[in-house]
């Protein structure tokens, strides 16, 4: 009896320090910190400006916050392995572009518009992939380039002027309408948020309980002692840019359906709005570390600092001043971390 008493006591010691470890660690820590932040700056707001919490002021914050967290969580599962991804806003824009070809110029049923923009995302990813993992050119080169090849193609197929989806039945449904408003009324919460949320739980899961996640951990912590454990190391890098694309097909998607047009000049400058919602949610530079529930409180972060600048009438420059303090706070706060480890 004594003996069983031990052991019990032994593992009830080890699943409470085990817990204690998961409860401060530096990644935990971090989005408590975000998300007190969160809290703050709506607490400040509040108080600065009475227009700050209307409905439709939150609504708006909402709508800015679903393509922007959709964003950020592509350059998650990126970010994870160690890379970067600086192609997620123009992609975003050329997928949007190309939904615009297919409902608008070619007159085709909404669900392929759909399909194609997340398939064309999907095969910009897989490039990108291919080009950092078979190409050997560093992640920063490789989307850099597939950036600005992106931003011209948008302008070249659209003809340099933008797509309307006025002829498309219920695409701005995709958006701007509210499902949980038909169940309830008085929450009329925007799909574009709903689909927001649905994502972040399905990258989660994607991330904690599936080989591919595992393998985004691992490659981010030690991508050569994945390669000498003879893992096909190209074919999961290449696996994780392209569903990364695929998610930018999503962002273009709700960004169309909430303009009900695609804009091509559109798009550059998301990007470091997505980095800096990741890098603020306490995903790590270096990679191999991150969660998807970190990178949403960083998304609405930067939404409500933009939002709550704009209703405070802060001029529109010092609104990207204010943006670049927070990524380079963000990064050096990302600095800290590592060094504790």
């Amino acid at each position: 009896m004594t003996l069983q008493s031990d052991t019990a006591a032994l593992s009830n010691e080890r699943r409470t320090s085990g817990f204690r470890a998961r409860l401060f660690s530096p990644t935990a820590l971090q989005k408590l910190l975000a998300f007190t932040s969160l809290i703050l700056l709506l607490v400040f707001f509040s108080f600065a400006s009475p227009a700050f919490m209307q409905m439709d002021n939150i609504l708006g914050i909402l709508q800015a916050t679903a393509v922007n967290g959709v964003l950020a969580i592509a350059s998650t599962f990126v970010i994870i392995t160690g890379g970067i991804d600086l192609s997620v806003g123009t992609l975003m824009t050329f997928t949007a572009v190309i939904c615009g070809v297919f409902l608008t110029y070619w007159h085709l049923p909404m669900w392929i518009g759909v399909v194609a923009a997340i398939a064309t995302g999907a095969l910009c990813g897989t490039i990108s992939g291919t080009l950092t993992a078979k190409m050997k050119i560093p992640p920063f080169i490789a989307t850099l380039g597939m950036m600005l090849l992106l931003k011209g193609l948008s302008l070249v197929v659209s003809v340099d002027k933008p797509i309307y989806f006025t002829d498309t039945e219920n695409f701005y449904m995709i958006s701007q309408d509210s499902l949980i408003a038909y169940f309830l009324p008085s929450v009329p919460v925007p799909n574009a948020v709903l689909i927001l949320f649905v994502l972040a739980i399905a990258s989660s899961i994607t991330l904690n309980r599936t080989a591919l996640g595992r393998y985004t951990f691992a490659l981010g912590s030690n991508e050569e002692a994945v390669r000498l454990s003879g893992v096909n190391v190209d074919r999961w890098k290449i696996a994780i840019y392209g569903l990364g694309g695929a998610i930018c097909g999503v962002a273009g998607l709700l960004i169309a359906s909430r303009l009900n047009s695609a804009q091509p000049a559109l798009g550059q400058g998301y990007e470091l709005e997505a980095i800096a919602a990741v890098v603020i949610g306490g995903t790590s530079l270096s990679g191999g570390s991150g969660t998807i529930l970190g990178t949403i409180i960083g998304a609405f972060i930067m939404s409500v600092l933009t939002n709550g600048l704009r209703i405070m009438s802060v001029a529109q420059e010092w609104q990207i001043v204010v943006t670049g303090l927070i990524i380079i706070l963000a990064v050096y706060a990302d600095i800290l971390r590592r060094k504790k480890r």
